[in-house]
């Protein structure tokens, strides 16, 4: 029910079928705010989620992709995959008991899901995936240290890989779920950059999305799209969009120029660019090229 051709085919012949964006607070567990695209509007609701995840207390809302929320249940040492419209859920017992993790990100995929994990071992980092068509985890050692510094940052789904954007100096590394294997990419980052995020529609296109200054200070903020290099050559970031100077100054006052809490996301058609400490979203529409602020 959740694939991407699904999804798309019902969305357009019929007025029923919405997409939702949801706005979750983590002591907030039952009551969430989703904001529907269709009607421009947010609503309030009450999600009917099952009893082990009802005490804000007891878990957090990590991730969530087409539909599928994932929990953490510290006390319970596991996860919990709740699936929105089936109501049904899957319980993730951790790797190990005492399980220290810095970030999660979930993967919907045509016939279940990934949770991919970073876990702090010793001096370096593990990344650890499971999926649900096996039910267990593998383990990959000696993986490049990315988030060390920052836990909100998850992966992004392109091509089979999960995508992350590293402190700077800054670059762009990927992991190949399958293989375990790291990669760093090989297109050139655009100069002057003051904090770097990408964002992608999960299989047809990755975007960067940048602030570029001097002085850890953002001028503007730039939307890259990555070009595929014929004859194996090196991949390349070809520039698509520059953030209006009204709506930058805007956005930067929003994040006092303290970039780690800025976080994207795509979402149908949507690049979404946002704050933590702001409950305002900008977001641009890539097929007019416009962009606008999601209501308060």
């Amino acid at each position: 029910l959740f694939t991407p051709h699904f999804v798309s085919k019902h969305s357009l012949s019929s007025s029923s079928f919405s997409s939702f964006i949801i706005l979750s607070h983590p002591q907030s567990v039952q009551k969430c705010s989703l904001f529907n695209i269709g009607s421009n509007s947010w609503c309030e609701v009450s999600l009917s989620v099952p009893r082990i995840l009802s005490s804000p207390l007891s878990s957090n809302l990590l991730s969530s992709n087409n539909g599928l929320l994932c929990f953490s249940i510290p006390r319970s040492s596991c996860f919990v995959v709740h699936n929105l419209l089936a109501k049904s859920l899957r319980r993730v017992n951790f790797p190990t008991c005492l399980f220290d993790y810095e970030s999660l990100t979930l993967v919907s995929t045509d016939n279940g899901f990934k949770l991919f994990v970073l876990s702090s071992a010793g001096s370096s980092n593990q990344a650890l995936v499971y999926s649900s068509t096996v039910c267990s985890w593998r383990r990959f050692e000696g993986s490049t240290h990315i988030l060390s510094e920052s836990c909100h940052q998850k992966g992004v789904f392109y091509d089979g890989c999960l995508f992350f954007t590293t402190l700077e100096p800054f670059h762009v590394v990927y992991f190949h779920l399958e293989s375990g294997r790291w990669e760093g990419s090989t297109a050139l980052l655009p100069r002057d950059l003051t904090f770097v995020r990408v964002a992608s529609d999960g299989y047809q296109k990755l975007y960067l999305i940048a602030g570029v200054g001097t002085s850890g200070i953002s001028r503007s903020i730039k939307i890259w799209e990555l070009g595929k290099a014929e004859d194996q050559g090196a991949d390349y970031w070809v520039e698509v969009e520059t953030l209006p100077e009204m709506v930058c100054r805007k956005f930067v006052s929003v994040c006092y120029h303290n970039y780690e809490h800025v976080y994207c996301f795509w979402h149908q058609g949507l690049i979404c660019l946002c704050c933590y400490t702001w409950p305002e979203m900008l977001y641009f529409k890539v097929s007019r090229g416009t962009w606008h602020w999601l209501p308060k």
